[in-house]
């Protein structure tokens, strides 16, 4: 699909200019923008008042040096990040991630892709997204925990209940918030809602942990039912081992499928007899442990190094849960010969552009991440209005409301597409009705 709007390419080709070293961002922003034309052209007032410009643009972008100490005693230096992108509709919200690829292109593209999503919740919140370039693999608690708190040195002076809610995302789990609320409490003497993913002693919401892999499935399996599918009998390879990929696989098991195949960043299992995830949480959430140790408790399991390879294993539907860009063109006309029905995004734009037209083509079901994974963050909305009324809802009372948050976009997106003439297309169905609660209430703000 390319722009023919002579607005959107003026605003995009600017942002080339002006970015030019940020192709995650520019790829985040371009594929939204081409989904946008029909949008554009049906209502004068979003060009006449810039509102694709200022979209592009965060409202805020800090970058700090994050100094700490290790366990023999040297000092070192990390970069740290939290881009402030859009706050028309709440106050910003978004995870913090730690993984040594995190630059600002990075943060960016996943603060933008947030706006989106958090909007499509219905949930009262804006985009935002942050992180540091530190890498919690091979660290000691101790290590971690000064690495957090010297992050939250910084990072407190810019965040709020009412501002800017951070939560986890990639290298940030339990144990990171933990350290990282801690210190927010000691430097602002005050306890509230601040951070999503708490532990349950001290205001976390259960469910959370569930969230984003629970929500993938909810969302998947109602895209299917809507086209006479479902998970039951489906053969499902998920990428990853994290939380999102450990959740997705046991709600995509309750629902009837069999998980073959997972991945870490070195390589990937199979086990045709279905993925137990039960032993990859003892791996990767007690153990801390790489994926491959999984022929120990399961000997009939195979091992394969090098994790790109999980995509040409035949499936009916595949989660990509890992991270940007793992489903390449080569690879998603792999997933599409062995006989994939469905792709549907549990990482953040996991699927290149070239992959997502080639899904287009061969027709098959796609659900684009900031639909599919709003789970995640649309829990730590929950969790924000338990803090606030300073309750604790039940682990069926979250799940049910996940559950029709997760349906409900399912149905935005459906609607949006049909509505601007392309019917069954739910990746621009989701810009478009992620975008259009966003830019009302810009319009609304006025210039600001």
């Amino acid at each position: 699909m390319s722009i023919q709007n002579k607005y959107l390419l003026s605003v995009l080709d600017g942002l080339k200019v002006r970015n030019a070293h940020e192709p995650e961002f520019l790829q985040a922003v371009t594929e939204v923008l081409e989904s946008l034309e029909p949008v554009i052209d049906a209502d004068p007032r979003y060009e006449k008042m810039n509102i694709i410009g200022r979209l592009v643009e965060p409202e805020r972008v800090v970058m700090f040096r994050v100094p700490w100490t290790d366990d023999a005693g040297n000092v070192q230096v990390n970069r740290g990040y939290r881009v402030q992108f859009n706050s028309a509709i709440g106050p910003y919200k978004g995870g913090l991630r730690l993984h040594p690829t995190v630059n600002l292109s990075v943060i960016k593209f996943l603060g933008f892709e947030q706006i989106f999503k958090n909007s499509l919740t219905t949930l009262p919140m804006g985009g935002g997204k942050g992180g540091s370039d530190f890498d919690p693999k091979g660290k000691s608690d101790a290590e971690i925990m000064r690495f957090c708190q010297s992050f939250m040195t910084e990072l407190f002076r810019h965040i709020g209940p009412d501002t800017d809610v951070p939560a986890g995302d990639i290298g940030v789990g339990g144990r990171e918030i933990g350290f990282l609320f801690g210190q927010y409490k000691r430097l602002r003497n005050e306890w509230s809602g601040v951070l999503t993913g708490k532990g349950l002693t001290y205001g976390g919401s259960l469910a959370r942990t569930q969230a984003t892999g629970y929500g993938l499935c909810y969302f998947a399996n109602a895209y299917l039912k809507a086209n006479g599918q479902s998970f039951e009998g489906k053969k499902v390879v998920v990428s990853g081992s994290g939380n999102v990929a450990i959740y997705a696989n046991q709600k995509a098991t309750q629902l009837g499928g069999k998980v073959i195949a997972m991945s870490d960043s070195n390589g990937y299992i199979v086990d045709e007899n279905g993925i137990d995830y039960k032993v990859i949480q003892v791996i990767k959430e007690q153990k801390r442990d790489r994926i491959k140790t999984y022929l120990n408790y399961v000997p009939t399991a195979k091992y394969v190094e090098g994790c790109s390879g999980i995509w040409s294993i035949p499936c009916d539907i595949a989660l990509p849960c890992a991270t940007q860009n793992e489903i390449n063109g080569e690879s998603a006309k792999m997933l599409i010969a062995n006989g994939c029905i469905g792709v549907f995004e549990g990482a953040n734009m996991p699927s290149t552009p070239e992959a997502i037209t080639a899904y287009q083509e061969a027709g098959i079901f796609f659900g684009p991440a900031k639909a599919a994974n709003a789970g995640g963050v649309a829990t730590s909305g929950l969790e924000m209005s338990q803090n606030s009324e300073r309750l604790s809802w039940s682990f069926e009372e979250v799940d049910n409301k996940l559950k029709g948050i997760m349906e409900g976009i399912y149905a935005a997106c459906a609607d949006a597409a049909e509505k601007y003439g392309m019917a069954g297309n739910i990746q621009a169905g989701a810009n478009i009705a992620g975008f259009l609660k966003v830019a009302d209430a810009m319009l609304a703000q006025g210039v600001c």
